[in-house]
């Protein structure tokens, strides 16, 4: 072997090792599913050690029935059109406030007072005063589920834009580019990373909301059926709207995670 192709082949192994191992995504799978059947298995044992809550099979059940009824799929679809509308709403908004409040200082100084003022105020705060402003409709349901989004997101946006590094907007200024191509080319990409998490969060806070909203005179959802089945002491029922809002919650979760990885695969990450 020639000292060319050695050296060639030496380089080639040390950058296949240089490149960062993946876990493999079976035993990823695996793990989540061991977590799962451990909860399941923790929960049955509360349940039979004498504790107040049902057991799975029980749950299970109930479930069973709500589906066959037609009332789970229903609720479902009441409290998904909720939380959807509240947090698109509250990102198309959010996103270009949060532009606007990191590029343009004297925008930050006139809204970031008010945005930060509005955030310790809890959400559910403003239930009393929307329905008195907004009647009983569905209306005052999607405001609360919107501004429980809007701050998280907003506020996320913020710090990336403001936490873009001013090397690579120097440098771009350097080669010409003005403030549009910049914006386009530098700041919402640096800042896209900021803008997901934000989402996410946004997403977490929607859902959280959703039984508090759905305390306004709504007729469905799953927010209104754990509350009907507390004056009941209907625990199976309440276990399955958790359960329900969990993997609901969930699953719009990872399909943010997912649209966070493939638009941010520049990024280093562990």
């Amino acid at each position: 072997m020639s000292l060319v192709e050695a050296d060639t082949r030496a380089g080639a192994a040390v950058a296949a090792g240089a490149q960062p191992r993946r876990r493999p995504p079976v035993r990823k799978l695996i793990l989540n599913l061991i977590s799962v059947v451990i909860g399941i298995g923790l929960w049955w044992g509360f349940s039979l050690a004498g504790h107040d809550i049902p057991a799975p099979p029980a749950v299970l059940t109930r479930a069973g029935e709500l589906i066959a009824d037609g009332t789970l799929a229903a609720d479902v679809l009441a409290s998904l059109t909720r939380v959807l509308a509240g947090f698109l709403l509250g990102v198309a908004l959010a996103v270009p406030v949060g532009f606007l409040m990191g590029w343009y200082a004297p925008v930050r100084a006139l809204v970031e007072p008010w945005i930060q003022f509005f955030r310790t105020i809890p959400p559910l705060a403003i239930i009393p005063l929307a329905i008195v402003l907004m009647g009983i409709e569905e209306t005052p349901k999607i405001f609360v589920i919107f501004l429980a989004s809007f701050l998280s997101c907003v506020i996320a946006t913020l710090q990336g834009v403001v936490g873009v590094d001013r090397t690579l907007i120097n440098a771009a200024r350097v080669l010409g580019a003005n403030d549009r191509i910049i914006f386009g080319r530098v700041v919402i990409p640096a800042s896209s990373p900021f803008i997901l998490v934000g989402m996410r969060v946004g997403l977490g806070s929607s859902w959280a909301t959703l039984v508090a909203a759905e305390l306004i005179a709504a007729q469905q959802g799953l927010g209104y059926r754990m509350q009907s089945a507390q004056l009941y002491y209907d625990l199976p029922t309440i276990f399955v709207g958790l359960i329900t809002i969990g993997v609901l919650g969930l699953g719009m979760d990872r399909i943010l995670l997912l649209a966070e990885k493939r638009l941010t695969s520049w990024q280093e990450t562990r």
